[in-house]
């Protein structure tokens, strides 16, 4: 009796949690779908959307690094060029430099 009580409860939860997030819409530009097939695997994209503008392209260089090499990101180096760039232009300082 107290397991189906307890399941009703965490599923009342977990659908109410779920129901106060915003979808995050980033930026429709080159390199959105390769940010959002790589960075959303991991993690809420909110965490671009908190951090912008102040990044610039090395901020956000270091940041790709770390999710690779701290994190064990799964991102090949033409991909993580390509979030980098995207990243830069669209919610930072700048374009490569």
């Amino acid at each position: 009796m107290r397991k189906p009580l307890l399941a009703a409860l965490a599923l009342a939860v977990s659908t109410a949690a779920h129901a106060d997030e915003t979808v995050i819409t980033l930026k429709n530009a080159p390199g959105r779908d390769v940010v959002m097939n790589n960075c959303a695997a991991c993690h809420s994209l909110d965490y671009i959307q908190m951090n912008s503008p102040f990044p610039d392209q090395k901020v956000w260089e270091a940041e790709v690094t770390k999710m690779i090499k701290a994190f064990g990101a799964p991102i090949d180096d033409a991909d993580a060029k390509t979030i980098i760039d995207y990243l830069s232009r669209n919610y930072g300082t700048g374009g490569p430099t």
